[in-house]
């Protein structure tokens, strides 16, 4: 609706996505926790939140913030085809990952990632947090093609780069001036810290990264213990790394996936010195439970997957991703932030009626990645929204809806 030069939208919202200066007293609220608010704003910010009647609420369609994918692989994204893994298992993902760099091309790695953005624009995405394979011959050509995309796209979805090399990689002088150059160009060190490891080299390794990028002011994600043995033996190393620094850069740990396969009371201390050392951690289910606990013609009974909540009452931040999309590490996956959260249910019993819930696709995401805005919704918060062809969440989620984006407070057509 528009009057004058104010826009409006009567629309069904999270109330734990309303920002706490704005009192939801008197407001209809459905059983899952939807209110229903007259959103008013003017030169792409919110000017008013009004309260609407009850008898005009059952018409309404839910309304979220423009999501964020916290972990993706742009890169290697819609691979699938060329270089299938037909077994599904994390050694085989790597080598078909390696045998598709011989045949990358800048304009292969281009055209998989501005399809990447483009179903990440039509699906309700703002940001995007991508790993970069940044080893072998064709890193440069990579990196080219997607910080040509970052510019290309800045105006609609913000592209963090996050460069993904052995740890090992950063004791080198390329390492170096890797590391310089991401520094000042926002991007973020990253690395794989995963069993079976040789403790005291990776330790070492450790200790250098963190060194540097101390130095430099360059934030750290890890891909660290995607896997079912040996559980958390990549995050205990990490806590007596950061035991023994200084540390002053945000550090997340992306799958944590066999922290979960540890008995409860070590959970829990793990989690509460995760929380002490400000690290956050990216739970990826639908790779992890693709790839790892696969054991010939039995069907796993015991998941790895980081845990979530034993996180979140620790105090760390969590957010969920979709992680690979269409490639050797995982056939399926579109880029959808509202199937990853209706496959997330099941797996990880996540409830988006729940503030715990729904955080880790919204305010913990996007606090994670250190956004401008952090998905709440109050006067004065950018007009950044996709709504949704459903009444309720369990209309939401029991078939991916159709849907609007509105962007800087306006109505896009898919780019």
């Amino acid at each position: 609706m528009n009057d004058g030069e104010n826009k409006y939208l009567e629309v069904l919202i999270p109330r734990g996505l309303i920002g706490s200066g704005n009192a939801v007293f008197g407001t209809p609220i459905t059983v899952e926790g939807l209110c229903s608010l007259r959103i008013g704003w003017r030169e792409g910010l919110i000017t008013s939140l009004e309260t609407i009647p009850k008898e005009s609420a059952s018409s309404l369609k839910l309304l979220l913030p423009r999501l964020v994918e916290p972990h993706a692989h742009l890169d290697k994204a819609f691979t699938w085809r060329e270089v299938p893994n037909l077994k599904g298992r994390y050694q085989e993902a790597f080598e078909a990952n390696l045998q598709e760099h011989k045949n990358r091309t800048p304009h292969l790695v281009y055209e998989r990632a501005q399809r990447a953005l483009k179903l990440a624009l039509k699906n309700g995405i703002r940001a995007v947090r991508s790993h970069v394979d940044s080893f072998g011959t064709s890193s440069e050509l990579t990196w080219e093609a997607l910080l040509t995309l970052q510019d290309e796209w800045h105006s609609l979805i913000e592209l963090q780069l996050v460069a993904l090399v052995p740890l090992e990689f950063w004791t080198s002088k390329q390492g170096h001036s890797l590391a310089t150059r991401l520094a000042k160009s926002g991007g973020l060190m990253g690395g794989v810290l995963n069993p079976p490891m040789d403790r005291e080299g990776s330790r070492s390794s450790l200790m250098h990264m963190l060194k540097l990028a101390n130095e430099l002011g360059c934030g750290i994600d890890l891909h660290i213990d995607e896997s079912e043995t040996q559980p958390a033996e990549g995050l205990n190393l990490l806590i007596e790394v950061l035991d023994q620094s200084e540390t002053n850069i945000p550090i997340t740990c992306s799958h944590a996936s066999s922290m979960g396969l540890l008995p409860l009371n070590k959970i829990r201390r793990l989690a509460d010195r995760l929380a002490q050392h400000s690290v956050n951690v990216i739970a990826l289910p639908l790779t992890n439970f693709w790839l790892l606990g696969r054991e010939a013609r039995r069907t796993p009974v015991q998941r790895p997957l980081a845990p979530i909540f034993h996180l979140q009452r620790a105090g760390v931040t969590v957010a969920v991703g979709g992680d690979n999309v269409q490639d050797p590490w995982f056939p399926a996956g579109g880029f959808d932030p509202i199937s990853l959260m209706a496959l997330s249910m099941p797996l990880a019993q996540l409830a988006p009626w729940d503030r715990l819930g729904l955080a880790p696709f919204t305010t913990s995401a996007s606090a994670l990645m250190d956004l401008e805005w952090d998905g709440t919704i109050q006067i004065g918060s950018p007009v950044d929204f996709v709504l949704l062809e459903a009444s309720s969440w369990s209309e939401a989620l029991s078939t991916p809806p159709l849907r609007t984006i509105i962007a800087n407070g306006e109505w896009i057509d898919e780019k």
